[in-house]
């Protein structure tokens, strides 16, 4: 366990571009642009003239440092959380915020609290997945659970900061609608803190928040983060009557994961997610479970064509990027039928995940607390995902949910992410991204729920 984040130049030192293509790029933020009128009030209010082109021009400045929030790669047995934090430069938020006002974007600046949020918020991830309506109307009732290592002591508090700053309801302890509990279900016996794991924590509350704000949520805490632990605390979730549990971690495939699955993640009628990972092209555990639906992560830019938002897979190196791969362990489910890989193949589905194009989190707990935030990895997307299956409703109590987008493949409930790589594969759907189904980004990413429920 640590307690500060520890220094990684191989990370701190590259800088990632948004987006992929130049297309995309200059195609940027014009759907935030919206009507002529709009524009045109734009350079009322400012005094600046604000065209497409001028927007895109800045946006395409966009570029970030990061680092991972949970350390370095976990030893076998044990796991690290998928997040990863913005420690510099502009994101593609600030980026179209400065382009919109006429003035010079502002920097990340990670040892001072940000007044304001830097990544994209709740109203930009419902608008790009097709929620706006469902968010507004669905989730009462429903519960969905994060499982993380450790304790982050100030996640009902940073919680409530992040949904008052957006206007979401109030999801306090008080009125049963957050829970915090240990792997064992105490409430009042919970882990050390950690401050790395209370990032992800926030990142993962934060995530439910924005994409279904009428859910239930129910923090599960395990002592360490070891797969034994975690494991332990997903059966803690479900114990507790949770429907959705989100799991943004993950470590390296062994011979114990098919034990795993049957002891951990095998729950019947319960919509299971897990981070594809961090780390390019590479299968890791518990993405790998059959049982589980495997999310990957894509770079998300806003676009002038009636989507309003485009995605590219999520790459900044060969090392650096959504996972993707062919389990060497996993059996492969019915109901996925790509040729390729024998047995389990990640992923499923994506969403956001890309730093540059990340999300807005709000922590304020030890030296990585300094407020509001911008985070990425595919530890955004786990719980993104997770929440849009709250969205759709309860699964069936025989299903696995992890075949629910298979059904609805090929079809307008996924948007199909074809451009981009996360590395180098001898089958080249593996990394690549394709029309249809690929590892990277699996089916796609969600457009409404139709794709995420039971029928």
């Amino acid at each position: 366990m640590r307690t500060t984040t520890p220094d990684f130049p191989h990370i701190r030192g590259r800088w990632s571009r948004v987006g992929s293509a130049a297309a995309a790029t200059a195609a940027l933020v014009i759907a935030g642009l919206g009507t002529a009128a709009h524009a045109n009030a734009q350079t009322a209010a400012t005094g600046h003239r604000v065209t497409a082109e001028s927007v895109a021009a800045q946006v395409a400045k966009a570029h970030v440092r990061y680092e991972k929030a949970c350390g370095t790669t976990p030893k076998k047995g044990y796991a690290a959380c998928d997040a990863l934090r913005v420690t510099g430069g502009t994101t593609a938020f600030m980026e179209k915020q400065a382009a919109l006002k006429g003035i010079t974007p502002k920097t990340v600046k990670p040892d001072a609290a940000a007044d304001s949020p830097t990544g994209y918020g709740p109203s930009d991830i419902q608008s790009a997945y097709g929620l706006t309506d469902a968010a507004s109307a669905n989730g009462s009732g429903e519960t969905v659970a994060i499982v993380d290592a450790y304790d982050d002591p100030n996640a009902e508090s940073d919680l409530a900061a992040y949904r008052s700053y957006y206007g979401l309801p109030d999801c306090t302890s008080d009125n049963g609608c957050f829970t915090k509990v240990s792997q064992t279900g105490s409430t009042t016996s919970l882990p050390s803190a950690d401050s790395g794991w209370a990032g992800e924590i926030s990142l993962d509350l934060d995530m439910v928040s924005a994409t279904c704000p009428n859910c239930d949520i129910l923090l599960v805490e395990a002592k360490s983060a070891s797969d034994a632990n975690l494991g332990t605390a997903v059966n803690e979730a479900v114990k507790l009557g949770a429907k959705f549990v989100s799991n943004s971690y993950g470590g390296s495939e062994s011979s114990s994961d098919t034990t795993y699955d049957t002891s951990y993640y095998k729950h019947p009628g319960v919509a299971i997610t897990a981070s594809a990972g961090d780390e390019g092209y590479g299968a890791e555990y518990p993405a790998a479970s059959r049982y589980v639906t495997a999310v990957g992560g894509t770079s998300l830019s806003t676009s002038s064509d009636s989507r309003g938002w485009t995605e590219s897979v999520w790459n900044t190196s060969s090392t650096e990027g959504t996972g993707s791969g062919c389990s060497a362990y996993d059996a492969k489910p019915s109901w996925q039928t790509d040729s390729g890989c024998a047995k389990r193949m990640i992923a499923d589905v994506s969403a956001v995940a890309d730093p540059a194009t990340g999300v807005s989190v709000y922590d304020t707990y030890g030296s990585d607390g300094t407020g509001w935030n911008t985070y990425g990895g595919t530890s955004a997307s786990a719980p993104l995902i997770a929440s849009v299956y709250a969205l759709a409703g309860t699964p069936g109590s025989s299903d696995y949910p992890a075949q629910y987008p298979y059904r609805a493949a090929g079809t307008s409930a996924l948007n199909d992410v074809i451009s981009g790589s996360n590395g180098s594969c001898s089958t080249s759907y593996f990394c690549t991204a394709r029309s249809g189904y690929d590892g990277p980004t699996g089916w796609g990413t969600p457009q409404g729920t139709d794709a995420f429920g039971a029928s």
